[in-house]
């Protein structure tokens, strides 16, 4: 609870990374939506990523403290001591991922006797070292970190299984919230120079995709599966991250640089996905991808593979777009399918933007966030 309950919240956002992936802008879209009402310190466990930073509104009161304990290291009691204190400043503390998953820890092992503020935990998948399976070590490292957390939130029901099933999370702490976008904002056609250093010119079509360029991601793969459609089609990859030279490398391995761009972050997806024809994922993992949801307002057919909630997001249309997870095969075929089908291109599209608008909108899992971290403050309804 506040320590003066007319002074504004103050909430600890401690990230595994604050680059501007699908968490990260998630965690700016509640910030902007809750304005003034809650100051806010980010926190990152990688200090050079905050590119997400860039997003948060200049009428938000926020901070990035330099001198925070690192959220890296061994989880000694000393360093746990430390981030333990670090927190005690704060109203209430949202952590993310396990990059995060130290402070957690350090909260549950000193809540009591610091009298630490509420804590909150938000799991949004898993890094490339879990891609195919869970570490043992960090399921139980998981389950008894989490022991004395207000909550634990995560945006997929497969998330939901794994966190009552394999972490032993009680029902009442898991929270499913689904994520979701201003679907209005996706319903306009963007301009052909929206993005940087390539423009979208008269006859060209293009596969698109938005994400962190991150071995999880698998895009060289998907660079693969596209070199099969005709030469009017381009593959346009949004976003920025340590696997550019190895997804560029696959290009120029198979010929195909001249119609593989990689244009960097786009600040306002919206601007953006809406020149995809069809919108692709190749990921070995996903929960519940943003990007997928803002493809769907956009109104543009998907090809992507099976995983996490992926195919029971589509609309049931596209549905069948939804691939073997893995295989380069499927995926390629499912944007061979859509490539020479423009009447199903535009079908699918009709009908993920009408699925998008019904079930993703940001209005229901705003109010949903809202609840909770004013519940577990104690303090009336965030404004």
């Amino acid at each position: 609870m506040s320590r003066d309950a007319k002074a504004t919240p103050r909430v600890l956002h401690l990230h595994s990374t604050f680059a501007a992936g699908g968490k990260e802008r998630r965690a700016v879209q509640l910030m902007n939506a809750f304005g003034k009402s809650l100051q806010h310190a980010v926190v990152s466990a990688i200090p050079g990523e905050m590119a997400a930073a860039a997003g948060i509104a200049r009428s938000v009161p926020v901070s990035f403290p330099a001198d925070f304990p690192s959220l890296k290291g061994k989880p000694l009691p000393g360093r746990l001591m430390r981030l333990a204190r670090a927190m005690k400043p704060y109203d209430l503390v949202l952590t993310y991922n396990w990059g995060a998953m130290d402070a957690v820890m350090a909260h549950t092992m000193f809540s009591d006797n610091l009298h630490l503020p509420p804590l909150i935990h938000h799991e949004d998948g898993f890094n490339e070292d879990e891609q195919q399976r869970q570490k043992r070590s960090r399921i139980w490292y998981r389950r008894i970190a989490l022991g004395k957390a207000s909550g634990l939130v995560v945006p997929s029901e497969l998330l939901e299984e794994i966190a009552l099933t394999d972490w032993q999370q009680p029902m009442g702490r898991v929270k499913l919230i689904r994520n979701g976008i201003r679907t209005a904002d996706f319903a306009r056609k963007p301009r052909p120079d929206a993005l940087r250093g390539i423009v979208k010119r008269p006859g060209e079509l293009w596969v698109g995709t938005m994400a962190g360029l991150r071995a999880v991601k698998n895009l060289p793969m998907l660079v693969r599966a596209f070199a099969t459609l005709p030469d009017e089609w381009q593959l346009v990859i949004v976003g920025d991250g340590p696997e550019r030279d190895a997804i560029r490398a696959e290009a120029e391995r198979l010929d195909q640089a001249h119609r593989v761009h990689l244009p960097g972050h786009a600040p306002d997806p919206a601007k953006v996905v809406g020149l995809f024809d069809i919108f692709a994922l190749s990921s070995h993992s996903e929960q519940a991808p943003i990007s997928l949801i803002e493809a769907m307002a956009a109104g543009v057919p998907v090809a992507a593979p099976a995983v996490g909630d992926i195919a029971a997001m589509l609309s049931d249309a596209n549905r069948p777009f939804a691939v073997t997870p893995g295989s380069e095969v499927a995926l390629a075929g499912a944007l061979r399918s859509l490539a020479i089908d423009p009447a199903l291109r535009t079908d699918l599209g009709v009908a993920n933007r009408k699925r998008a608008v019904a079930d993703f909108d940001e209005k229901q899992m705003i109010a949903t966030y809202r609840r909770l971290y004013s519940s577990a403050m104690g303090r009336p309804d965030i404004a």
